[in-house]
């Protein structure tokens, strides 16, 4: 169907990306010209390209993995093939042996990286495929290498064959050459015209083509790297169970992030090799949407509430030690307390946003952090993955009176605290 989207239509995208797959130029490169050669394959603005590959770089990292990926699996523009190709033995390239070692050993930690970072870098990796296959089935029409020069074909493995005249010197030998004709033909039975007697009889009906048999349409065969894939995510699923009693990273995050790669990682290797692997996209969707719901949202916070807690203390005792909420907003406003003792407190948000007002003359420790989120700590502000914020602010009076001591976070949301 036209506009659809199907397995089958992934399939044909991924593999047709890999057969004309960009290639790194000598011109225009910052680093190893991966940007550069994707935003020439698909006449884009190469800044584009950098700034996604910045962005997925925030994603613990997924974007370093990518690069390199990328470094090693695309060729530059005068070679055969790829330095990992290369290395295989299956053509020339440019780039020296021991760098292609030194790619692949940096791979390794990049991966480790990637099962480490949790479920971000699990979805970045995927949201960077997603992006190449959208980019590729909007415009991979365009600037397109030729045939012979495709990756995958020709002298990067076309078969080189003899065109048709073709021979000694390029040249029919007499042998091979067809007896002329000495009999005139009915058309000319004075023989005026030898020149043209290999022409047909005019008025002679052309000769019955036959019929072409209808194709046979071959079954496709089962999907061995599908079950193949689907039995090695049960044996991590099963490791996993088990390594839980031993180490605590087993939880439920990383082991569904060891699914996903698992998973995703048989759905490429099938796509290549064109058998099959399409029906995981069934279990990689849900159990993504799971993980990013069990790293966006911390399930183990106290108290847990929905919706809105404010509070306005006016002494010291009414203060309490801690204010939670799983999904929602808390304000605190301390600005009625007097101006002497001290207050400890905490503030934690799952999913929404920790706002705390302290007096203007307080002598404040703020310690604000937000897994993913914006903080705003005293005059100190800060936006993304991973913001954390320690303040020391006497007030406006210097130190003395009132002593506040807080703990502002969020997992995913906002963080502010400021002065009334």
């Amino acid at each position: 169907m036209s506009g659809s989207i199907s397995a089958a239509s992934v399939e044909e995208t991924l593999k047709d990306f890999w057969a004309t797959r960009p290639r790194r130029p000598h011109d225009g490169r910052k680093i190893a010209g991966v940007a550069a050669g994707i935003a020439q394959r698909y006449q884009i603005d190469p800044v584009i390209v950098r700034v996604a590959f910045v962005a997925m770089a925030l994603c613990n990292g997924a974007g370093v993995l990518i690069y390199l990926l990328g470094w090693l699996l695309l060729a530059q523009a005068d070679d055969e093939v790829s330095a990992a190709e290369a290395l295989l033995g299956r053509g020339r390239s440019s780039t020296p042996t021991a760098l292609t070692v030194l790619l692949g050993l940096a791979v390794v930690p990049a991966t480790g990286f990637f099962v480490d970072g949790g479920f971000t870098m699990v979805g970045g990796v995927l949201l960077s495929v997603g992006a190449i296959y959208l980019l590729h089935r909007g415009r991979g029409q365009l600037n397109r290498p030729e045939p012979a020069v495709a990756f995958g074909a020709g002298a990067y493995g076309a078969e080189q064959g003899v065109g048709v005249g073709d021979g000694s010197g390029g040249k029919v030998s007499t042998e091979e050459q067809t007896t002329e004709r000495v009999t005139p033909p009915a058309w000319d039975p004075l023989g005026a015209a030898p020149f043209a007697w290999d022409l047909p009889e005019p008025g002679r009906p052309p000769e019955p083509v036959a019929a072409s048999p209808a194709p046979v349409v071959a079954r496709r065969p089962g999907s061995r790297v599908g079950l193949a894939t689907f039995g090695a995510s049960l044996v991590v699923l099963a490791g996993s169970l088990v390594a839980s009693s031993y180490s605590d990273w087993f939880h439920a995050q990383h082991v569904l992030g060891l699914l996903v790669a698992v998973l995703g990682a048989g759905m490429v290797l099938g796509s290549l090799r064109g058998n099959g692997g399409r029906g995981l996209i069934w279990l990689v969707v849900p159990l993504s949407v799971v993980g990013v719901v069990l790293t966006s949202v911390d399930f183990d916070v106290d108290a847990k509430q929905m919706g809105s807690t404010r509070d306005k203390p006016a002494a010291v005792a009414d203060v309490k030690d801690r204010y939670t909420a799983s999904v929602g907003e808390v304000e605190l406003d301390l600005t009625a307390l007097p101006n002497s003792g001290s207050v400890t407190t905490a503030v934690e948000v799952g999913l929404g946003s920790a706002r705390v007002r302290v007096p203007a003359d307080a002598d404040v420790t703020v310690n604000c952090r937000t897994d993913l989120g914006s903080v705003r700590c005293l005059g100190r502000e800060s936006d993304g993955e991973g913001r954390h914020e320690e303040v020391t602010d006497h007030g406006t009076d210097g130190p003395g009176g009132l002593e506040v001591v807080l703990d502002v976070r969020t997992d995913l949301g906002e963080v502010e605290v400021s002065r009334g």
